[in-house]
């Protein structure tokens, strides 16, 4: 069956590190990246600027939950993005309302240097909430909840697509 597991996995090390360091945001492309076997090897060549964004600090998250249903046959995969960017401004306030009116898709790179591809269908729905905190110690800044379905987990982008990739930061 086509469906039927391939692989064993032995145990892991404690080497990882948990949360994000770095998001990279692209206006939609039909298929941004080819997926073999859970992994991106390729750039589509339609894709042509990507945006970073640098992040710090905990609370940068990405949660992915594929569920599957024997009664329909089908699985999805929601993935959900958090991710906090600390000041507030204009451009910013400016930047994040495209964020939220378009369709981006997003990849992630996680603090042990993997990178991941999200929102690779449909792009992804945010949610932007703006805070000026009421504590001095509170943030002052943007919480950006993102929101993407799909039917299987976030492809992993191979070395040579990554050097591809980041080729196209603006």
């Amino acid at each position: 069956m086509p469906c039927d597991l391939t692989a064993s996995r032995t145990r892991n090390c404690k080497n990882k590190l948990a949360g994000q360091s770095k998001i990279y945001f692209n206006n939609f492309v039909e298929d941004p990246f080819t997926i073999v076997a859970g992994e991106a090897t390729a750039v589509n060549p339609l894709l042509t600027e990507v945006y970073e964004y640098e992040l710090e600090g905990d609370g940068n998250t990405l949660v992915e939950s594929l569920v599957s249903d024997r009664n329909t046959g089908t699985s999805v995969n929601t993935q959900t993005l958090t991710t906090i960017l600390k000041g507030l401004s204009a451009a910013n306030g400016a930047e994040l309302n495209l964020m939220a009116y378009g369709y981006p898709q997003v990849v992630v790179k996680d603090r042990n240097g993997e990178y991941h591809s999200v929102a690779y269908d449909d792009g992804m729905d945010f949610t932007v909430e703006k805070v000026t905190g009421g504590a001095k110690t509170d943030l002052t800044g943007y919480t950006l909840t993102g929101v993407a379905t799909t039917g299987a987990l976030s492809a992993h982008l191979d070395a040579a697509t990554v050097t591809a990739f980041l080729l196209l930061v603006v």
